[in-house]
């Protein structure tokens, strides 16, 4: 029977989100392909650490049951190698125990094409032109920032922080936000509080998400002694009265987050530092990069995208 990927939460990954690569990426830069390949054979065994999405990938991975027809979640590696300069990447896969078994290496060849065909929720990657063009076509992606952080092996839950307008949400507001000011923006808002903004690029990645978290709930309610592992988080420069809107949204899409952080323009880290999220999602480079100094952080270029579309209309 062929194997269904749907009814799962599937997130691809490049390896340069998986694992740490700046010293082969170097040698690609310096050398060209060939040195590049000659470099990964001769490396194939030695184990790459890990990079910025890593805890986060082993931690999703553990809300799996042993019985493979019962698991929800899919890791796919989606990679611009060859399976030849690839295997490096299996290898060190295998050699860190993470239960990933499915991939496509594709020889320089943009990986958003396949996204659809994998059914993919989450799409990872460290090549911000990738990751550009994946949004563009409407697909969910982010481009990983900074390097890798320590996890707590102590530490059981899988945490995940997202902003909300141009990430959850489309950027209708945040355009207001950017042509008008801040005044007419709460105005905008108060105005169309009874009014669910429209899906952003990962409403369905926070969809998924929520139904692991329900499966979650009905295993704590079997099992007394089980407690959740997999919290939720938005953090978000509104505050009131353009917090109404936001509610109005989630209620319209059916889902309820463990956290939400109304912050009117204050520091979003300060928050981040104590939610420690496994990963944040935040459309704006300006906030991910200082974020990334705090915890894994993800860029989403989605609004960055759609203003520069309205720029060359």
């Amino acid at each position: 029977m062929p194997f269904s990927i749907e009814n799962k939460l599937v997130v691809a990954i490049a390896s340069s989100a998986l694992f740490d690569l700046q010293e082969s990426h170097r040698i690609f830069q310096a050398k060209g392909a060939e040195e590049y390949r000659k470099y990964q054979r001769d490396h194939e065994d030695d184990i790459l650490q890990p990079g910025v999405a890593f805890h986060f990938v082993r931690r999703l991975l553990g809300f799996n049951p042993p019985e493979p027809e019962k698991q929800q979640v899919e890791v796919i590696l989606l990679s611009r190698n060859d399976s030849d300069t690839g295997q490096r990447v299996m290898n060190s896969i295998e050699k860190h125990g993470l239960a990933i078994t499915r991939g496509a290496f594709l020889r320089g060849d943009p990986p958003y094409e396949y996204l659809g065909a994998f059914n993919v929720r989450l799409f990872l990657s460290g090549n911000r032109e990738d990751v550009k063009e994946a949004v563009d076509m409407g697909h969910p992606a982010g481009q990983v920032v900074g390097s890798a952080h320590a996890d707590d092996p102590k530490d059981l839950e899988l945490r995940i922080a997202f902003d909300f307008d141009g990430v959850l949400a489309d950027d209708e507001a945040e355009r207001v936000f950017q042509a008008k000011g801040l005044k007419e923006f709460h105005a905008s808002e108060q105005e169309k509080a009874a009014n669910p903004l429209g899906a952003g690029p990962l409403k369905s990645f926070l969809e998924e998400v929520s139904r692991l978290q329900q499966i979650e709930r009905e295993r704590s309610e079997r099992d007394p002694g089980y407690r959740p592992r997999l919290k939720t988080a938005i953090v978000t420069s509104r505050n009131a009265p353009a917090h109404k809107r936001l509610i109005t949204t989630l209620r319209s899409w059916g889902i309820v987050v463990d956290k939400t952080f109304f912050l009117g323009g204050m520091d979003k880290n300060r928050i981040i530092e104590v939610f420690r999220p496994h990963l944040f999602f935040e459309d704006q480079m300006d906030y991910a990069e200082p974020a990334a100094t705090r915890a894994p952080s993800v860029h989403v270029p989605f609004g960055e995208i759609n203003r520069r579309a309205a720029k060359e209309e």
